[in-house]
């Protein structure tokens, strides 16, 4: 059954919505037919998205062949490795938001009747997603795919290579210019995004794993006739998913995003996930709490050795079976109730899986380590909690007692790192890249880059109320909440505190009684905001704290609405 939009592009009282679309080309057959809205995420401002338009005529070819009328409209996509090292970066999480603005506001005012997403770096497919389940409209998400890995004399090269190059091997002089140079050159070889595990590939993994792209679509390498293929499919879904009525809300349930925690977990996904998944059930009016997070990946094994976990890249996990394969190992522990774009539940579509079939994909039996990737400390430190990338760090730094070395952004960090001025059995705080506070949670990369190079990260820890990319590796806790801006413990922290981290048992804390503590925060006060007008004026003012998703969110429950139930 149609929806109700397309009834009001027929009869007189639709002449003034159809003129418009004659005059873009659109003619008498296509004004009864279900209007399928195509958010694009192209761009000639980052490979990961630069081959976008070429599945965009996939997925409208698909649409036309299954009695749709697809309408493209475009939505910005900007890639995070561009801002590094400035304070531009602080737009990168804060744009969800804005890209969910965009998705909205055409929906509503095109009155589409579905909607395919095109999208596959970090912030923008959440952002897209969390448009689309806010008008629960039949969507379906179609990932650009992961770009081939690039190949040196020394080996496999990837853009996490260079940026850690720069920050740390360059300065220190252990990789020359020339060599430099080279990698440039290699590590970024074509379309699709960067084929490591960092908060693209596991926002890919996710979205499918979810159910809102079509099952073994979400990882097929972006330069595979293959992955045109998939979008045509999607193409054709979509159609059908508006007349069966299945919406997002239908698809993305509680047991949905249990489902993606678990896979997150044995994936070892970007700490960016946590973010992601909660602001996107939020949406929905499902709440989930950031402890959940700790409690599945305590359960659940971790099974993609993919780099920084281990030495595959998303290509490895691809060939090994991908989602699927991976699904299909983490059965048991997956609901295989809930209902998927392809229109069936997963446990349908499970039955004909198989498992891994490939290195960069363990089996529960034989696990890269028997918990997941993530963990979530509490402390005076972190009341409302912290996290950690378990599956990313040397187990010597599982517990580790300090000094703090303080700083007021990433920057400050890195040069001190660089000039020698951390040691050894340090910790470095880095305050204020909060939420609120940079605003939009600065991702802290460029120190992070530095310890790995200086091969510190077996021996000195990094904390900060910020985040950190889905590439960085090492002892480095982020999310802190609250946050240095509001008030939260980090920003009392001086240099020479002790700072006590106890990954097994899930704490951090700092060696200060209760009565310091309260010393100090009546000496406190909150420093100017950095940013005072613009968009991240606007962000700062309405964003929930980390542990809640740091999402525009704001808004009040309606009158008789329950918590955890859907819109």
């Amino acid at each position: 059954m149609l929806l109700e939009q397309t009834g009001m592009f027929v009869g007189p009282e639709g002449a003034h919505r159809r003129q418009i679309y004659r005059g873009c080309g659109y003619s008498d057959d296509d004004f009864a037919k279900p209007h399928i809205g195509i958010a694009n995420a192209w761009t000639e401002a980052s490979p990961a998205h630069v081959h976008l338009r070429v599945l965009a005529e996939a997925v409208k070819a698909g649409i036309w062949q299954a009695g749709g009328v697809p309408i493209e409209f475009g939505v910005f996509a900007t890639c995070g490795n561009i801002p590094i090292g400035t304070e531009n970066m602080k737009y990168e999480l804060a744009i969800r938001d804005a890209l969910a603005a965009s998705v909205e506001i055409m929906s509503r005012v095109h009155l589409f009747d579905g909607l395919v997403l095109l999208a596959s770096c970090d912030n923008i497919i959440p952002g897209q997603l969390m448009g689309a389940t806010r008008v629960n409209l039949p969507s379906i998400l179609v990932t650009g795919g992961p770009m081939l890995a690039g190949k040196w004399s020394r080996g496999t090269v990837t853009s996490p290579d260079v940026n850690e190059a720069v920050f740390g091997a360059v300065p220190l002089s252990n990789v020359s210019e020339q060599e430099l140079h080279e990698m440039e050159e290699r590590s970024c070889p074509g379309a699709g995004a960067c084929p490591v595990m960092g908060t693209a590939n596991t926002m890919q993994i996710l979205t499918e794993a979810m159910g809102m792209a079509l099952f073994g679509s979400a990882t097929i390498p972006a330069v595979l006739a293959e992955k045109k293929r998939a979008a045509r499919s999607a193409g054709r879904q979509i159609v059908e998913l508006v007349r069966l009525g299945i919406r997002p809300a239908d698809v993305l349930t509680r047991a949905a995003f249990a489902n993606a925690i678990v896979v997150n977990a044995a994936i070892g996904g970007s700490t960016n996930a946590p973010l992601h998944i909660m602001s996107l059930a939020r949406e929905l009016g499902i709440e989930i709490a950031l402890d959940r997070f700790d409690e599945t990946s305590k359960k659940t094994p971790l099974l993609a050795s993919v780099i920084p976990n281990g030495p595959h890249t998303v290509i490895d996990f691809h060939e090994a079976g991908g989602v699927p394969a991976l699904l299909k190992e983490l059965e048991p522990l997956l609901d295989l109730r809930v209902l998927t774009a392809n229109a069936v539940p997963l446990g349908e579509l499970l039955r004909a899986a198989t498992g891994s079939r490939g290195d960069a994909i363990a089996t529960r039996e034989a696990p890269v380590q028997s918990e997941g990737g993530l963990a979530v400390l509490r402390g005076n430190l972190a009341p409302r909690g912290a996290i950690v990338r378990t599956s990313a760090l040397k187990p010597e730094m599982l517990v580790h007692t300090g000094p703090a070395k303080t700083f007021a952004t990433d920057q400050a960090a890195w040069k001190a790192i660089i000039a020698g001025n951390v040691r050894a059995g340090d910790v470095i705080v880095v305050r204020y890249e909060g939420p609120k506070g940079a605003p939009g949670m600065k991702e802290v990369m460029m120190s992070t880059d530095a310890l790995y190079e200086m091969g510190l990260e077996g021996s000195v820890g990094l904390i900060t109320d910020g985040r950190f990319s889905g590439f960085n590796r090492g002892p480095i806790i982020g999310h802190v909440c609250p946050e240095a801006a509001a008030g939260g413990v980090i920003a009392l922290i001086e240099d020479g505190d002790t700072i006590e981290i106890d990954i097994p048992n899930r704490t951090l804390s700092v060696d200060l009684s209760a009565a310091e503590l309260e010393r100090r925060r009546a000496a406190w006060r909150p420093p100017e905001p950095k940013t005072k007008k613009g968009f991240l004026a606007l962000y700062a003012q309405m964003t929930l704290p980390a542990d809640q998703g740091a999402a525009m969110q704001r808004w009040p429950r309606q009158e008789g609405e329950e918590e955890g139930d859907a819109p």
